[in-house]
């Protein structure tokens, strides 16, 4: 008798830190830092996946939103009348819009997943070739589980 191969269902995490799409970036990169992960899966409010954010995706939108043309401090300088050097307060403004920023304005809708039933040699082929370090679990379009890389190396 041959030993039954391992799937994703049985050495997947279940209990995972989710975000809402609706979150501010400022709480998301406090959950990070007191949760000591790097990303997170996004889903609604029945658990259905929409995405998935990561501390780059963060970063990314933060640069993005640094070289906006509204915090460039001579965008339409030359248009105004009696404008001078320190006609907007830019540090303020930036923070203001950091603080309107969601996750939805960061997350990848883009996401590597597998079914409960996928073989693991499957998943480790996946997190291979993608070259990335997770990928989630799904039953329909409901996040179930997390297998990361560490859960493969324990099953070799």
């Amino acid at each position: 008798m041959t030993p039954q191969k391992k799937l994703a269902v049985d050495i997947m995490i279940r209990d995972i830190i989710k975000v809402d799409p609706l979150t501010p970036l400022t709480d998301l990169s406090r959950l990070f830092v007191e949760e000591e992960i790097s990303g997170a899966p996004v889903t609604d409010e029945e658990g259905r996946l929409l995405g998935v954010v990561s501390a780059m995706d963060v970063l990314r939108v933060i640069e993005q939103e640094h070289d906006s043309p509204s915090n460039d401090p001579t965008y339409f300088r030359e248009t105004l009348e009696f404008s001078g050097p320190d006609w907007m307060p830019v540090a303020e403004d930036f923070q203001d819009r950091l603080a309107e920023l969601t996750v939805s304005d960061a997350m990848q809708t883009s996401v590597v997943t597998v079914h409960e039933e996928t073989p693991i040699r499957e998943v480790a082929k996946l997190l291979s070739s993608y070259r990335i370090h997770r990928v989630l679990v799904v039953r329909e379009d409901f996040l179930v589980g997390l297998i990361t890389t560490f859960e493969l190396i324990s099953e070799l």
